[in-house]
């Protein structure tokens, strides 16, 4: 639970990083003579831009910092306006709601940019700035993100060493079912609900409900993933209030012990950001509480506020994803797992080539098809994530869904085990390889519910058996055994004890 693997220390750079790059935003709005309100507002977008924007490269991620402007001045002009019409206020968060996530169809772009625009409308209720303040709030974010901006890609350009990982892309589908299509519906259904029960429960806090409801719906595909998220950021939310009582209350908002806790939950924010999305809530209802300390509005009822809201923005997430448009745990897990098992089949395939000795071979695509491996694993593990959950009743289920993932950890070691051969320029030319790769193939098609396509394999260059061969043969076996265990647990009816959830 409080150990997450960090290779490279990537996490912890990042982390470090984005506590330099916000503290520098900060710094410089407070050095132009900007309000409290202007300096947060800058702040929060040198943390949204260090935090979203994570494009397949440099150049790419840092046109998409420069167009954050473009998607968040038109929203934070229109929130700011439109302060004393509530139902027009209203309808239009529902509407950059459903902007925001039917944006995702473009990819990393469209995603930080829809997040951008709506955190701009969220921000300005959540800092009640008016028209008048606008050429401030520009200004300062616009400072704080040439300043983020400063660290990210001058100072400290990680990803100039360490190239950033590419998610996969989504799950495919047409119309209403095309993920970003279906979520932009769901997003805007649940946060339609939020609105309507945040302010039944509070006129001035209402929108941390439709916050809760909007970050919910992010990097998730099914509703079991959805009601997981939603049940993590409650007890994020809860354990974070707790620290507030205890932290930020008792601080009443003094200047420089608060800076320095600000600056701990960002560490925090982003270094717990993929392993555990609780942590990171916790952080950042310990954030939003010294926030309100220094804007001279806390005590412990407000954080008794920010538990309902968010409670309200989970349920609205939960009816939403169970009536709106729902797809399954079971349809995004088949169709993670087969795009897994396809990727397992190319990288088994461009291992065979360069074991054969093919001099077309390029080792770089076996690299890509490797880290392409790694990435579905992970997107894998998440949608399975409702089923291995230990309060999930289904005890049969979990267990198979266990099951699944030891053995796709089991493919993905043998595969780095046979990469890692393979790329020895002393490659070993054995009949057997191009049998055993034969036989995986076949392993894979079994499971996918396809035919082998018998693809090309080179001749190897000696037919007798090579010593030297013995260790890509020791993977290749292990890599078939563990398919063929996988067809128990995942050639199963939808509602049999792995799927259907």
């Amino acid at each position: 639970m409080f150990v997450a693997p960090d290779p490279g220390r990537l996490r912890l750079r990042v982390s470090l990083r984005a506590v330099l790059g916000i503290g520098l935003a900060v710094a410089a709005a407070e050095l132009a003579g900007f309000s409290l309100t202007a300096s947060i507002t800058g702040g929060l977008a040198a943390l949204l831009a260090l935090f979203t924007v994570a494009d397949a490269s440099v150049r790419r991620q840092a046109v998409t910092t420069a167009l954050l402007p473009a998607a968040g001045f038109p929203v934070l002009a229109l929130a700011a306006s439109l302060h004393g019409a509530p139902l027009a206020r209203d309808a239009a968060f529902v509407a950059v709601v459903f902007a925001g996530v039917y944006a995702r169809r473009w990819g990393a772009r469209g995603h930080a940019l829809g997040i951008f625009a709506f955190m701009m409308f969220f921000v300005t209720q959540f800092l009640h700035a008016l028209p008048a303040q606008l050429p401030e709030l520009y200004a300062s974010v616009a400072i704080a993100l040439a300043a983020s901006s400063t660290v990210r890609f001058g100072l400290w350009c990680i990803e100039r060493r360490t190239p950033p990982a590419v998610p996969p892309a989504p799950l495919e589908g047409r119309r209403l079912a095309r993920p970003s299509t279906r979520q932009a519906f769901q997003a805007a259904a649940a946060c339609t609900f939020a609105v309507a029960l945040g302010q039944f429960v509070s006129g001035d806090r209402w929108y941390w409900a439709v916050g809760t409801a909007w970050w919910i719906f992010v990097n998730t595909a099914s509703r079991g993933e959805t009601l997981v998220r939603g049940f993590r950021r409650v007890l994020g939310t809860v354990i974070g209030i707790a620290a507030g009582l205890l932290i930020a209350v008792p601080l009443h908002g003094a200047p420089a012990p608060t800076a320095a806790l600000v600056a701990v939950c960002v560490f925090g924010i982003f270094y717990t950001a993929a392993p555990s999305y609780s942590w990171m809530m916790f952080f950042v209802t310990v954030m939003a509480g010294l926030l309100y300390g220094l804007l001279g509005v806390l005590h412990p009822g407000l954080l008794g506020l920010r538990f309902v809201e968010t409670a309200v923005g989970a349920l609205g997430a939960a009816l939403a994803v169970l009536f709106v448009l729902p797809i399954t745990t079971h349809r995004a897990t088949d169709a993670w797992i087969k795009r897994a098992l396809g990727r397992v089949h190319t990288c088994t395939t461009e291992a065979a080539r360069r074991l054969a000795g093919d001099p077309a071979a390029d080792p770089a695509l076996l690299k890509e098809a490797l880290g392409d491996l790694e990435s579905l694993l992970a997107r894998v593990r998440m949608a399975l994530a409702p089923l291995v959950h230990p309060l999930s009743p289904q005890r049969a289920r979990k267990r198979r869904a266990r099951q699944v993932l030891a053995l796709l950890d089991d493919c993905a070691r043998e595969i780095r085990g046979l990469a890692a051969i393979a790329a020895d320029p002393v490659a070993s030319h054995d009949a057997r390889l191009t049998a055993a790769c034969a036989r995986v193939e076949t392993a894979v098609a079994a499971l996918v519910g396809t035919e082998a396509t018998t693809a090309h394999h080179p001749e190897p260059l000696t037919a007798p058996a090579h010593p030297a061969a013995e260790p890509a043969l020791a993977h290749l076996h292990a890599l078939e055994r563990a398919l063929v265990s996988l067809a128990a647990p995942l050639r199963t009816a939808p509602r049999s004890p792995l799927a259907g959830a």
